[in-house]
């Protein structure tokens, strides 16, 4: 056996007459296997179909004993067809017999044969069977045998996946074409969606796999590669990525690809095979995919989407579509699936369909993440390859509680979620019933309850849940949405949208937080070793003096005759606090001079999140107006743990005594400097964070607007006294392992509080 007889072309052209022959999926399959093994010179050609219960069923074979068909099932990690599954990866061996993966099963009769090759059967990258060859002789298969296989199982690829073998399958154990699968994530937003998956960037469908003439195929080919790359040279010498920044990162590495002479020779092989053009790009990114989700390497990784990317880009190119997904057509209950995706791409989408969201990248502090909370759907972050797995229109299950992804999901799943939602809905209107009551636990302690807002879409919130006023608005979501840095009247319009919506409840306007992870797509981005410890929030506020004071100036212009509470991000040193306090009191001067109305009163204040303020308290406190504990960042900072990054995120617990003796410290120098102490942090948005910080003495919480109902409720129930009795004393003598969770949810229990 020397080769091919004809070579793959020829088979393929084969195969597409058999495609097209109005026979059952059986007779098909039977006849493609007869194919194959005499195109290869085989003895013996075997389809081995991937199940829904992760086995791997004989579907097809010519030269094995026919009674095995569909009887001889393997697990995925048995034998070298497993081998071959399990790592989607060639194997090709002359004496598969001493390979230590060898699995005899007698009923087949392969003992025979000796020399093996066996392909896996990818599709986007997921593996749906396997296809082998065997022959009596020892030896091994030619690189261009090889090829000709894997070219081979393309075809079969798009058989299994369009259903076809569904129909000579047993019950629960159809071909895994699409498999129900059930994943866990960082949980983003709460809530729970029922619905259809959209893809954010939806993938290339190849309806015509073989070629009718290979060089047309390849002109299409190096056509499209050509344009693609002059595409990529328009877009990086547009003004708004010339500049620098991470989307010029991006579009840097697309283009090396793009110009990479093994990338671009690999497609021309492929295609040389007989496939079309796209259908030669979608099997080099398929086999390209496969290997490289069976890395760790976090670099690789990112690699991958970038080739991702560009793959499904030069798909489009060759099959004229365009680029960005239409967002109007939404079906009722979408949910989105993205590998990423930025606040303003998810503010495109029609709110009234969108139920939920699901991210590849993305945690529970991301941007993002923010704006799912506040459009109020389900989120969840941090799935490996979600969008590889899912189709649009699967059925699937958002828990933004837990962090669970249910695709595709049984029956029994769907009733048992929908039994959930409608116990949320009827949660949610005892807690609309509360509303107007006033945020006061059992034994009288008044507390504040606000919401953290940053958008326009926040603010009918404050109506909807009755809250106190909005205890953090983030003004950096404005310029981190826009396409280019927002103007003094476009500040000054938005701030007094928030003003008009509170009406005489308070707000609190945190001054710009960017840099570190908040990069703005038209600022030149200053790589940094350690972004969240570098040139971010005040520090870049204070070094660009003109930015910070158009925002201070629009903020004081939208407050003029009313009261105006202004906080600065990250203050590490009362030095940075005076310098920024400074700005506004020149501020005023010049609004003085020139006659315009001024705010009836300017209260000024500093987050407390960099932990060098808890030696500077008292000193603080003498200039401040108010001080607002950002939970988030100490904690990080406390414990050194990025909050991004997932390894380290969940290590350490915010309810620990470490944490909560900061937090102490903060609220006992503040009551004694008469000084109003909030906290604006995730902690305040559960319950358990709640009783916790309430306990400690704080009676100003901002929180997230869908937690508000549930912290209400608890609240209502709390005796202040006896949580602070419990608490104050497990702080100074605490429990061996540091956390003082369990205590707290026991005293919850006891005293009927509902976490």
């Amino acid at each position: 056996m020397a080769g091919t007889l004809g070579g793959p072309r020829v088979l393929l052209r084969r195969l597409r007459e058999v495609m097209a022959e109005p026979v059952s999926a059986q007779e098909r399959l039977d006849k493609i296997v007869v194919l194959i093994a005499a195109n290869m010179v085989a003895e013996v050609c075997s389809v081995y179909v991937l199940r829904v219960d992760s086995t791997l069923e004989l579907y097809a074979t010519e030269g094995l004993k026919r009674e095995a068909v569909h009887q001889t099932v393997l697990r995925q990690d048995e034998g070298l067809v497993g081998l071959v599954a399990s790592e989607a990866n060639p194997v090709n061996l002359s004496e598969a017999q001493t390979h230590p993966a060898f699995a005899f099963r007698p009923e087949t009769g392969e003992e025979i044969y000796h020399s093996f090759l066996g392909v896996p059967i990818l599709r986007a990258g997921n593996t749906l069977g396997v296809l082998v060859v065997q022959n009596r002789a020892r030896r091994t298969y030619s690189e261009e045998e090889e090829e000709a296989l894997q070219t081979t199982a393309m075809v079969l690829a798009e058989m299994i996946a369009s259903g076809e073998l569904s129909s000579i399958a047993k019950p629960g154990a159809e071909p895994a074409i699409k498999p129900r699968l059930h994943l866990t994530g960082s949980a983003l937003s709460e809530g729970i969606a029922l619905g259809h998956v959209v893809l954010h960037e939806p993938r290339v469908t190849i309806k015509n796999v073989i070629a009718d003439d290979v060089q047309k195929e390849l002109k299409r080919l190096d056509e499209a590669v050509e344009a693609l790359r002059a595409d990529l040279d328009l877009m990086l010498e547009r003004r708004d990525v010339a500049d620098g920044g991470e989307h010029r990162d991006v579009l840097d590495a697309y283009r090396g690809f793009a110009n990479d002479a093994g990338w671009t020779r690999r497609l021309r092989e492929a295609v040389s095979t007989g496939l079309t053009a796209e259908a030669g790009v979608e099997r080099v990114q398929s086999d390209t995919r496969a290997r490289m989700l069976r890395v760790t390497d976090p670099y690789l990784r990112e690699r991958l989407h970038d080739l991702d990317d560009l793959a499904n880009r030069l798909m489009r190119q060759l099959m004229g579509q365009d680029h960005a997904p239409p967002r109007e057509q939404l079906p009722d209950n979408a949910i989105v699936v993205a590998r990423a995706m930025g606040p303003a791409a998810l503010l495109d989408y029609d709110r009234r369909k969108l139920r939920g969201l699901v991210l590849e990248e993305g945690g529970p502090t991301s941007h993002v993440a923010i704006v799912a909370r506040a459009l109020g759907i389900a989120a969840v972050g941090e799935i490996d390859n979600i969008s590889g797995l899912v189709e649009t229109g699967d059925s699937i299950i958002v828990d933004g509680s837990t962090g669970e992804m249910h695709l595709r999901p049984p029956g029994d799943i769907e009733i048992a979620y929908g039994e959930r939602v409608k116990l949320r809905a009827r949660r949610q209107a005892q807690y609309r019933a509360l509303r107007d009551r006033p945020s006061v636990t059992k034994d009288g302690q008044e507390v504040a309850l606000m919401i953290n807002a940053g958008l326009l879409v926040d603010l009918p919130h404050i109506a909807e849940t009755g809250a106190g006023g909005i205890g953090l608005f983030r003004t950096e979501l404005q310029f981190m949405i826009a396409t280019e840095m927002p103007r003094i009247s476009e500040q000054l319009s938005l701030y007094r949208s928030v003003l008009d919506a509170a009406g005489d409840r308070p707000v609190t306007f945190r001054t710009l937080d960017v840099g570190g992870d908040k990069i703005l797509p038209y600022m030149r981005a200053e790589p940094e070793e350690n972004p969240a410890l570098g040139w971010r929030a005040i520090r870049l506020g204070l070094d660009r003096p003109g930015l910070m004071r158009s925002q201070i100036r629009a903020l004081l212009q939208a407050a003029a005759g009313r009261e105006l509470r202004v906080m600065f991000p990250m203050i590490a040193t009362c030095a940075e606090f005076d310098e920024a306090k400074g700005m506004i009191e020149r501020e005023l001067t010049a609004l003085r001079r020139r006659r315009h109305k001024l705010p009836d009163r300017v209260e000024v204040g500093a987050m407390v999140e960099v932990p060098s303020l808890l030696f500077q308290l008292d000193s603080l406190l003498s200039r401040v107006d108010f001080l607002s504990v950002g939970s988030n960042d100490l904690v990080q900072f406390l414990f050194a743990a990025d909050r991004g990054n997932k390894r380290v995120a969940d290590r350490f617990d915010p309810l620990s005594a470490p944490v909560l003796r900061a937090l102490m410290a903060i609220i006992d120098r503040g009551r004694a400097a008469g000084k109003p102490v909030a906290l604006c942090g995730e902690l305040a948005s559960k319950p358990i964070g709640a009783l916790a910080l309430v306990a400690l003495g704080f009676r100003s919480l901002s929180l997230t607007p869908s937690a508000l109902g549930g912290v209400k409720a608890m609240l209502l129930e709390l005796d202040a006294k006896k949580a602070e009795a419990l608490i104050r004393p497990l702080i100074e003598n605490p429990p061996q392992d540091g956390t003082i969770r369990e205590r707290l949810e026991q005293f919850a229990a006891a005293e009927g509080l509902q976490l």
